[in-house]
């Protein structure tokens, strides 16, 4: 069957793959052939290869603080957190359908992270009892339907490193367990075949640590161990798939003894952080300041990579309401240059987390 009757097959396809993908679900129900069209690596490689496809961040975000008019006034109410998903080149933000079971909000502190065209949403706490979840939850951005993907295995695991290869395979380490013990043990998802893999031991302990994946390797970022509670290490430890082994231990290669979750990797493999009202990047093994951050995003600060531009999202005070800009990097001795952007009132919550997609 024709994919457009009446048209050669490869001119339906050409008109396909310039569908945007919230409308894929749409397109998919018209027929059959459209859906397993849309449905297929062939055609999302083409989307890729002719210049269509679409690179979206999606964020973990609670939804706007509001003040209680309520006596006593000015009390806070504790916000829900969501999926959003934002594509910086046409400015277009949109919120995803909540987990089934969990329309009240996410579980919070959960990590989420894209896999081809599935956002995996990992662990966390429920947000009525604040008990451990081991829980796996995967929203395919084509068919726009929630999943349930197997536990984590391995017992109660709170605040972990988490990143994706963007293909196939979730990584996850350190954290801590019921009993507040920093962790070293690591674990690899497989999307696909919906199994946990156990991977070797990192060489130490770390609790909130943050997860990077970069030129073939997951990167596990910071993080404390357990007799040294909130003093965040300064080392990083990188976790090679293709030889299945942890590299040695970069000592010292961090700026500062902070929380990692403003470090971040360009495309080229320069690292980037955050520190008080400048961003930073590692020049050999030197961190060096590159360019002050704008005043209104000095605070809450959450950093991602989008194409050639980094985007920064924050607030000027804690709690505040949040602004995006994106820098566009200088060339030469061109200077660095904040484009602040739009965002709509019902997305300037605190962003919690967040993660690359490309569909």
């Amino acid at each position: 069957m024709e994919i457009i009757p009446g048209l050669p097959d490869e001119i339906g396809r050409e008109c396909l793959i310039r569908i945007p993908f919230d409308q894929f679900s749409t397109v998919s129900s018209v027929s059959r052939s459209w859906k397993q069209e849309i449905q297929s690596k062939e055609f999302h490689h083409q989307r890729k290869t002719k210049g269509f496809d679409q690179r979206l961040l999606a964020l973990i975000q609670s939804d706007p603080i509001s003040i209680s008019t309520i006596k006593p006034p000015k009390t806070l109410i504790t916000p829900a957190h969501r999926l959003s998903l934002y594509e910086p080149g046409k400015n277009e933000w949109h919120r995803l359908p909540p987990i089934p079971g969990y329309e009240d909000g996410l579980p919070l502190f959960c990590k989420c992270t894209g896999v081809g065209r599935n956002l995996v949403v990992v662990g966390g706490w429920d947000t009525k009892t604040y008990r451990v979840l081991n829980t796996v939850f995967i929203y395919d951005l084509v068919t726009c339907t929630w999943r349930r993907g197997a536990d984590v295995p391995g017992g109660e695991r709170s605040f972990f490193a988490c990143a994706s290869d963007c293909d196939r395979m979730v990584y996850i380490a350190g954290g801590h367990d019921a009993g507040k013990n920093a962790l070293r043990s690591a674990l690899a998802y497989d999307v696909l075949d919906n199994t946990w893999i156990s991977l070797p031991d990192m060489a130490k302990q770390r609790d909130e640590c943050k997860g990077l994946f970069h030129g073939g390797k997951f990167h596990v970022i910071s993080g404390y161990q357990t007799d040294m509670q909130g003093k965040f290490d300064k080392s990083t430890e990188t976790f090679d798939v293709d030889t299945w082994k942890w590299d040695q231990v970069e000592d010292q290669k961090l700026e500062a003894e902070m929380c990692p979750r403003t470090y971040a990797f360009d495309h080229d493999g320069k690292m980037y952080n955050c520190v008080s009202s400048y961003l930073t990047h590692l020049n050999g093994s030197t961190w060096q300041p590159l360019t002050e951050l704008p005043d209104d995003v000095r605070a809450e600060t959450f950093v991602a990579m989008w194409r050639k531009k980094m985007l920064v999202i924050g607030s000027s005070i804690q709690s505040g309401p949040q602004s995006c800009y994106a820098l566009e990097f200088g060339k030469c001795d061109k200077k660095s240059m904040w484009t602040k952007l739009e965002m709509p009132k019902e997305f300037t919550g605190f962003v919690q987390s967040g993660c690359n997609l490309e569909l």
